[in-house]
């Protein structure tokens, strides 16, 4: 975005986005002015050591001034649709950009893009080790500790594997990348979003840009995602049937390349969605089947995403904190076959009847959090419903319903916030009270 005009921009929010954008803002001569809601004690110091100014708290004609006064408007991921700055913007005729357009503005190294309702992460972390185990220096940035804008200031870097928001997608005026995955589609963020289908085209909008040496990669059995495949560059499809990257019962396979689902330490459908995305995903940024292969091989999945904590007396627990939509809660459960399942927290405004789809696997069921009675209505009579007003005693009723060959699933379908500041803490926190609980065995095929 060379025709950026950054000579006075604002940023909107002042956490870890807003303040990487505000050091390279400031390092390159510019001079942003810095808008928060809320700012934190932290936020106020970052503020003070770059040498911005930070409006805290604007009102309405504190706000509409200074969108008039700037060149454009940078909002931080996570500002809401109804916030009144983008009111302010359209008013005053503002442009609105993001971190990725910054980014654009100053570094043309390739990017590799990845979106999608769940297992960003997981893909961008695999696709990172393949890309480094071919021999170029790749870094996972956007939506992880290390933001875009903050990570191109490293000359070693070959190629940026961006976990991609939709947040970031939304706001971005032009959004580029060598490589475009798109994993799934489901509800979420509608807390954030103004509607499902605002979500929906901010997910699009990752292929919006696309050139004819681009290359999208498409989850061919999810309808949403396979009904905005570009038409431009390359289209590389996976799933099952007749995709270019199938998993099969017994092989993961592509263009030239093969392995045994056996061979692999992950094997839950989700799991080898994500397998097989990551695969075509590193393939097309220029990894080596070699590489590939060995990053199949060696995953071992990420913390609060299924991850196994151990088994006791025949009973296997799980930490799946990180599973905030029904739609990760049924991946989750659907690798098991039964599942005592706790769920619940803070909804952040989504329909949660999907969960009912869950029986079976799920045989019972304990509710937790501001959600604990949506959860019970969801499940009604189909299995028994325990409610527990704290992470101890869920672990306690769950305890109490599993029978020799259950899984305990912490899946929660909701976020952290009415107990904890973030799903980490929450899946830490169970994890911690599971081992001190119980005397747990790990050496199982998990």
């Amino acid at each position: 975005m060379n025709n950026l005009d950054l000579t006075s921009p604002l940023i909107v929010g002042f956490g870890v986005t807003g303040q990487a954008v505000a050091a390279a803002l400031a390092s390159r001569g510019h001079r942003p002015t810095v808008i928060d809601d809320r700012p934190s004690d932290a936020a106020l110091a970052a503020a003070e050591q770059v040498g911005v100014e930070l409006i805290a708290a604007p009102d309405a004609e504190e706000l509409q001034t200074a969108v008039a006064s700037v060149t454009v408007v940078l909002p931080s991921p996570g500002v809401p649709d109804h916030h009144p700055v983008f009111a302010a913007a359209v008013s005053t005729s503002r442009p609105i950009a993001s971190e990725f357009d910054l980014a654009a503005a100053w570094d043309d190294r390739p990017l590799v893009a990845i979106t999608g309702t769940n297992g960003k992460t997981t893909v961008t972390m695999m696709v990172t080790d393949a890309l480094n185990r071919s021999g170029l220096v790749a870094t996972a940035v956007g939506n992880t500790e290390v933001p875009l804008v903050s990570a191109i200031d490293d000359p070693r870097v070959n190629v940026f594997v961006v976990e991609c928001s939709s947040f970031r997608l939304a706001h971005s005026q032009r959004f580029a990348p060598a490589v475009a995955t798109w994993l799934n589609f489901s509800p979420d963020h509608l807390d954030a979003h103004a509607t499902l289908n605002d979500y929906e085209q901010a997910k699009a909008s990752i292929w919006a840009h696309l050139d004819g040496s681009s290359t999208a990669i498409v989850n061919s059995d999810d309808a949403i995602v396979a009904k905005h495949a570009p038409r431009v560059g390359s289209v590389v499809t996976f799933g099952s049937g007749q995709s270019d990257w199938t998993v099969g019962p017994e092989t993961l396979s592509g263009p030239d390349f093969s392995i045994e689902v056996a061979s692999l330490p992950r094997r839950q459908p989700h799991d080898l969605a994500n397998a097989a995305a990551a695969a075509a995903t590193a393939r097309a940024g220029g990894a080596s089947n070699d590489a590939i292969r060995e990053m199949l091989t060696t995953f071992v999945g990420l913390p609060h995403r299924v991850e196994f904590i151990g088994e006791h007396e025949g009973v296997r627990w799980y930490n799946d904190s990180k599973a905030t939509v029904p739609h990760a809660t049924l991946a989750a459960v659907g690798g098991f076959p039964s599942v005592v399942l706790i769920a619940g927290g803070k909804n952040k405004g989504l329909d949660l009847s999907d969960l009912a789809q869950a029986v079976p696997p799920v045989r019972a069921v304990v509710a937790t959090g501001d959600a604990a009675d949506e959860v019970a209505t969801v499940f009604g009579d189909a299995v028994p419903v325990h409610r527990a007003d704290s992470m101890s005693k869920a672990i306690d009723e769950a305890a109490s319903l599993a029978t020799s060959g259950d899984v305990v699933l912490l899946s929660p379908a909701c976020t952290s916030f009415d107990w904890y500041p973030n799903y980490k803490a929450r899946g830490d926190d169970f994890r911690s009270l599971v081992t001190s609980r119980f005397s747990m065995k790990k050496d199982i095929d998990a």
